[in-house]
């Protein structure tokens, strides 16, 4: 299984580019793209809107992410409605980041974590207002390296299994840099009892500029000393900076394939050389007639 994800558009022309780059890679067959979006803000407009011209003018099949984020329940419902009317399959439901530049009350929004999110999109396929019988596909968010909040690893293992036992049908990962950590997270989700598809998180360095990024928005991210010397080394050199960031994310899903993965997640950064590079060194057929469904 393989998927693709793309960030929220900020303006109209935006959206307009990411839809192109969507179509690049629309050859390829994911089994789905995601789209995420921003808390607050106009954004969130822009990506139901991106997320439903996917559905309606390609073969591929949409996933939008939802958030607890600045919602309350009756917005949530308002979301599911429009959703299901427009037959999207599956949502990736998360605890979303805290948004920058307004002010916010956490202790305001109807749901405090993502499992509460989990529970009303289940709630709400319990209805029967989505044409497909089973209702929407429940995605939850996993994280090799550890969940940022909560450092007790024993503690945090019965929070993430609590989510996926609210009604979660898969994971996505959170993007990692070393195999090793998303190998023993998917071996302590066995020992919890967790047996539902963990599809692992990848995102190919390109830049540098792009990489500090990365340690940015990734709340965390532990990159081995292996990248970093490569990176170090050619740091002058943008073109190689590339390779070297192509030729490590090709590794890390050869060594993934190897190791029977369930499936991976390519962050894009709404660009289409970088995945397009990556999934043609991996030698997968693309498939012929894609179904969706429920991931």
């Amino acid at each position: 299984m393989f998927s693709f994800e793309f960030f929220p558009p900020k303006t109209r022309e935006s959206a307009e580019t990411l839809y192109r780059t969507i179509r690049d890679l629309e050859s390829y067959m994911p089994n789905f793209v995601s789209v995420t979006y921003g808390a607050g803000g106009s954004t969130r407009d822009l990506t139901h809107d991106l997320v439903e011209r996917i559905q309606r003018t390609t073969k591929l099949d949409p996933i939008p992410h939802l958030t607890c984020v600045c919602h309350d329940e009756q917005e949530i419902e308002a979301i599911l409605v429009r959703y299901a009317k427009s037959a999207i399959g599956n949502i990736l439901a998360l605890g979303g980041d805290r948004p920058v530049g307004i002010a916010y009350d956490k202790s305001r929004d109807s749901f405090q974590h993502a499992i509460d999110l989990v529970k009303f999109i289940r709630r709400f396929n319990d209805c029967g207002a989505h044409p497909d019988r089973r209702g929407f596909g429940i995605g939850v968010a996993g994280f090799p390296e550890g969940h940022p909040a909560t450092p007790n690893r024993l503690l945090e293992m019965d929070y993430f299994k609590a989510k996926v036992d609210a009604g979660a049908d898969y994971v996505v990962t959170q993007l990692f840099f070393d195999n090793r950590d998303f190998l023993d997270f998917r071996e302590r989700c066995a020992l919890a009892d967790v047996h539902i598809p963990i599809i692992a998180g990848i995102m190919p360095i390109t830049s540098i500029g792009g990489f500090k990024r990365i340690a940015e928005l990734a709340g965390g991210a532990r990159f081995p000393a292996k990248l970093l010397r490569a990176l170090q080394r050619c740091q002058g050199d943008p073109e190689m900076v590339k390779r070297v960031g192509l030729h490590f994310a090709i590794e890390q899903c050869h060594d993934l394939l190897d190791n029977d993965v369930a499936g991976i997640h390519f962050y894009t950064l709404n660009q289409s050389d970088a995945t397009r590079v990556i999934f043609d060194s991996l030698g997968i057929p693309r498939r012929r007639n894609p179904q969706p469904s429920n991931v």
